[in-house]
């Protein structure tokens, strides 16, 4: 081969090793909304730090809420899980990436051999292997695109498992700190009950009220010591859920009781729906389709040619010393060029698998921000609901305790009965629980707004950029 054909040769090697075949990839559109039904549910404030961070927790202004979410990121075993699954993403797109490489190999052989009429021979024999194929149609470029946006998927899911581990805190935190209110209100509601028991024994006793005053009174007090055993269960039970989430084991965990919930946050003024591509599960479907895009590449490489160099140097001799003094020399250098012509539909059926697969991944994606938007206008409507009932609430229990004096004062004179005061204190007792739930539900709808739009986990990290970009010669 002379000198003007080789290099026509090695100038459309190249030509050919700058093709990429399959695809070129463009995020599935979607449509998202300019404003949402229930925007008045989203309030406004001054930027805080914590909006930059992504450490929305600290919106509650709560200490141990706090310390609890930095725990569980560093305890987690389920977030411990993701990011295995993330350095196991990594060293798959590592491990594409070694194709761009050529191969080297090395072998040192030993053989005897010999036969009845054949007099036995050794020969020692010592061996370099390189070999190399070249990326002519963009088959590795195309692998190594799918494993990128795998590993920024795993990445992405690092960060939804995190802010699912977050939430999932906050909740119970919240919903334990509400048992304990709940127990300081039945815990002061016990000391009128009693007032109201003493006094109904002092009547009956100066013979002004039945002794089934004297019974009901008791009745009602008897009941309220029932629910606060309940009380203690239920929060044995939130302490556990949260030191499973701490990872940690039930007796190495405890919380001691206060009658402090949260402080109610007020939200940032963000538009929620510029938030949702940032929620972690919307980038793991986004970048699904990115890899499902560069797989249906890979498969169209299978009905183009591949081409590979190989070369080999050998030494050989008779005695093992001998391959280092004057020892016999063999090589051998050349391309191969192969093409499958018949594989009975395979490759058809590669490619129409590898479609199938990037549609449904489409399809995957823009569901998932449907779901997205739907959460979001959840939590707005929830907010926007319960901010408008617990004013509603608050002049009831107003009402309620206004009335529960008015009766006391009339059932000490002996104008009324036992049973209107007991039905005044127990209407005040249900209207400052009910205020309490309404109090725990926004805190948590809350928190799952902060989880609707992605918990603030930010898209422009350097460590996602680096690994979304494109590595120089891929």
């Amino acid at each position: 081969m002379n000198t003007k054909t080789l290099s026509l040769c090695l100038t459309g090697l190249l030509l050919a090793a700058g093709c990429t075949v399959g695809p070129d990839y463009h995020t599935p559109e979607t449509a998202l909304p300019a404003q949402f039904q229930y925007q008045d549910g989203w309030q406004t404030m001054p930027a805080q730090p914590w909006m930059a961070q992504g450490t929305w927790w600290e919106a509650f202004n709560d200490p141990t809420l706090t310390y609890l979410i930095r725990e569980a990121d560093q305890a987690s075993q389920t977030l411990a899980q993701a990011e295995a699954r993330f350095r196991a993403a990594e060293a798959q797109w590592r491990l594409s990436r070694g194709d761009y490489s050529p191969e080297l190999g090395a072998s040192v052989n030993a053989t005897r051999s010999g036969g009845n009429n054949t007099a036995t021979t050794e020969l020692f024999s010592g061996r370099l292997d390189l070999s190399w194929a070249p990326d002519l149609w963009g088959r590795v470029r195309r692998q190594v695109e799918a494993d990128r946006a795998a590993l920024a998927a795993s990445a992405a899911d690092i960060a939804g498992v995190r802010l699912t581990l977050q939430i999932a805190v906050a909740q119970g935190y919240i919903r334990l700190r509400a048992l304990d209110r709940q127990r300081d209100i039945l815990e002061q509601s016990m000391v009128a009950f009693d007032r109201s028991a003493e006094l109904t024994r002092n009547q009956y006793n100066a013979g002004i009220v039945s002794r089934s005053d004297v019974i009901q009174a008791e009745t009602q007090r008897q009941s309220l010591r029932t629910q606060l055993y309940d009380l203690d269960q239920q929060r044995a039970l939130e302490e556990n859920a949260l030191a499973a989430l701490l990872g940690v084991a039930p007796s190495a965990f405890g919380l001691p009781a206060s009658d402090e919930l949260p402080a109610l946050p007020v939200l940032p003024a963000t538009l929620p729906s510029v938030l949702i591509a940032r929620r972690p599960d919307v980038v793991v479907a986004e970048r699904g389709v990115a890899a499902a895009n560069a797989r249906i590449g890979v498969a169209q490489t299978a009905w183009l040619p591949t081409l590979s160099l190989s070369a080999f140097g050998a030494v050989q001799d008779d005695t093992f010393s001998g391959l280092f003094d004057a020892p016999q020399r063999v090589w051998s250098v050349g391309p191969s060029l192969a093409l499958t012509l018949f594989d009975g539909g395979r490759r058809r059926a590669t490619r129409d698998l590898a479609e199938a697969q990037y549609d449904e991944q489409v399809a995957n994606y823009r569901q998932t921000v449907l779901d997205s938007l739907r959460d979001v206008e959840n939590a707005l409507a929830t907010i926007q609901v319960l901010n408008e009932k617990a004013a509603q609430q608050d002049a009831l229990v107003a009402l309620a305790e206004e009335n529960e004096r008015v009766i006391n004062n009339r059932y000490r004179a002996g104008m009324v009965s036992f049973l209107e005061l007991a039905t005044a204190q127990n209407l005040t007792l249900d209207a400052r629980r009910t205020r309490l739930g309404m109090t725990s539900e926004q805190l948590q709808a809350t928190v799952e707004l902060a989880g609707a739009i992605g918990g603030g986990w930010d898209l422009d990290d350097p460590v996602i950029e680096r690994i979304a970009r494109p590595v120089a010669g891929e």
